[in-house]
């Protein structure tokens, strides 16, 4: 998979990025039969995300994937293609995150999300919205946070831009 960008909005130099965990985690551009795509709005950190998160001891991507979107938004998924991978090096929590992030599209029904008790806490929403109008969410939203504003916005706003090109397919 190819990689798309290195997030590095906290400066972490080379030395400190040597001694951060890494955390791998998956991401999905989840298609609709309208072509609609799957965002998940955090209302009370003022963003929107991508439906996705960490891989677990054990678990492949695409395994991780599935078991992420049924969680989040309800759905079982049929992966069709590789996006890229976005490197963010997370200074306050001194993590090295990879993010993997692939277009899917629903495979059967949708169904309703399984969210955390932390999911609900932060006001986690489900929606499906048209390609444009999802793009311009995700993309123009000012979270109030820094993990939002500096890594969750711009990744999956790279992540969206980039999935046009296989939905034109």
């Amino acid at each position: 998979m190819k990689l798309l960008k290195t997030i590095n909005p906290q400066n972490a130099l080379s030395d400190e990025v040597e001694k951060y965990k890494i955390r791998e985690a998956v991401r999905a551009v989840v298609i609709d039969e309208k072509n609609d795509i799957a965002l998940l709005q955090v209302t009370n950190e003022k963003y929107y995300k991508l439906p996705g998160g960490g891989i677990e001891k054990g678990e492949n991507k695409v395994t991780a994937l599935k078991r992420e979107c049924l969680e989040e938004i309800g759905c079982n998924i049929s992966v069709l293609d590789e996006i890229g991978i976005i490197v963010e090096y997370r200074k306050m929590f001194e993590i090295k995150q990879i993010s993997y992030c692939y277009i899917a599209k629903v495979n059967g029904k949708k169904g309703k999300s399984q969210f955390t008790q932390k999911e609900i806490g932060e006001g986690f929403k489900q929606l499906w919205l048209p390609y444009e109008k999802a793009l311009s969410l995700i993309s123009n939203n000012i979270a109030i946070n820094l993990e939002g504003s500096s890594y969750i916005v711009p990744r999956d706003s790279i992540f969206l831009k980039r999935a046009r090109q296989y939905l034109l397919k």
